[in-house]
């Protein structure tokens, strides 16, 4: 790639410059993008602040909707072969773990959709995303990079590091997650919008799991404020739980024993099975829950943002990973389309994705709150009204998320 350039030297190196695309954060989202920028003929500087590129080692749920973006990124196999692909997705009752719906994820859900719903380990996603960047010449991944600022000088960027460093691009983009440091930057929204509500991960041997439990499926037991999703990894070797409930210290940091307590409290009257995993998860770290409500304005001059830094999601509809994988590869192509007039492409991004994604922001809070988190008569109501659906009603919900987006061809 050459060594970082900026200011009058981004200039005389302009042939280069024009061609080059910073990104920063190198998550899902972001080395999709630099995947797809690649094969558009871009040379990408992808730019993560950790030391190097590696992944929270837990579960991921993927979509249907996700594999024709992979196909167009040369990836869709090596995904699929490091992914298990469950035969449902279950919703129990937190109390007497009877079934509220399911969707059925068989052979009739692959024929409706095209793909498969899969789940798989996210270090895996992450080093088959890692490893096919590395394959391309065109993208240099930068470890220590934690952007600090950006300069837009109207025809080029120039992106500062905290150890110095400065690179110049046509344009840079912001995939750094909810946190994003490129949107604070750019529009300087403050911190996401924190629920009330954290989160516990873990994962186990799969002998660990609790007798009785659901091995073969994906699984969620929702309550009054609390919930636990689990589901098999690596060819079921592997047990992922996440247990999420509401919490008045949902911004404070404790410790284990506080956590424990917490969660004994929280989960005194769920099902055997619940309280069971309850006591298996690793009680070291907490994960506050949080979004951003959707917005417009996903870009400023030569400067945009994608996935989570521009429309962050809660977990509801486990979109969060496929919206920015959707994103990678609708970006380049409207860059593509729109031959050096990045503000038009830029434009044109978010005018291909701010509905659909603006839909998985809404429906997911709409989950959250009115079919994982109800209590009381409320939840008596639900499990009536989702029993009575057949699995056909279940598809037809899910029909606008699971088909996929399009990708332009013409902007």
């Amino acid at each position: 790639m050459g060594e970082p350039v900026g200011g009058s030297e981004a200039r005389k190196s302009g042939a280069t410059v024009e061609r080059t695309a910073i990104v920063v954060g190198g998550g899902v989202g972001g080395l999709c993008a630099a995947i797809a920028l690649a094969r558009k003929g871009w040379r990408v500087r992808v730019l993560e602040q950790a030391p190097q590129f590696g992944a929270i080692g837990y579960g991921i749920q993927l979509g249907p909707n996700v594999f024709p973006m992979f196909e167009r990124l040369g990836l869709a196999e090596a995904v699929k072969a490091k992914s298990l692909i469950p035969g449902n997705v279950w919703m129990f009752d937190a109390f007497d773990g009877a079934p509220v719906t399911r969707v059925r994820t068989d052979a009739d859900f692959v024929a409706r959709y095209g793909h498969p719903y899969v789940v798989i380990h996210r270090v895996d996603l992450h080093q088959t995303l890692v490893a096919a960047c590395r394959d391309y010449p065109e993208i240099h991944l930068d470890e220590n990079a934690a952007v600090t600022s950006f300069e837009d000088f109207g025809d080029h960027v120039v992106v500062s590091t905290q150890d110095g460093r400065r690179m110049a691009g046509a344009f840079v983009v912001g995939a750094d997650g909810i946190r994003s440091r490129l949107r604070m930057l750019m529009i300087g929204d403050g911190e996401p919008a924190l629920i009330g509500y954290v989160a516990h991960r873990t994962i186990v041997p799969i002998e660990q799991a609790p007798r009785g439990a659901n091995l073969a499926d994906v699984a969620l037991w929702g309550g009054p404020g609390f919930h636990i999703v689990h589901y098999p990894l690596r060819d079921h070797s592997l047990f992922n739980i996440v247990a999420v409930f509401r919490t008045d210290t949902f911004s404070q940091k404790g410790d284990v024993a506080s956590y424990r307590a917490e969660l004994q409290a929280t989960y005194r009257d769920a099902h055997p099975a619940m309280r069971e995993m309850i006591g298996m998860l690793d009680l070291d770290r907490r994960w506050p829950v949080g979004d951003r409500a959707p917005r417009r304005g996903w870009s400023q001059g030569r400067a945009v943002l994608l996935g989570d830094a521009a429309h962050a999601t809660l977990q509801s509809l486990a979109q969060g990973a496929g919206m920015a994988i959707e994103d990678a590869v609708i970006f380049a192509e409207c860059v593509a389309l729109a031959q050096g007039d990045h503000p038009r492409a830029f434009r044109a991004f978010e005018k291909a994705r701010l509905l659909r994604t603006a839909r998985v922001q809404y429906e997911s809070r709409a989950m959250w709150n009115d079919l994982y988190h109800t209590g009381g008569l409320e939840s008596e109501a639900r499990n009536e009204a989702y029993r009575a659906r057949s699995d056909e009603d279940v598809r037809r919900c899910l029909d606008w998320l699971y088909r996929g987006a399009q990708v332009p061809t013409a902007i």
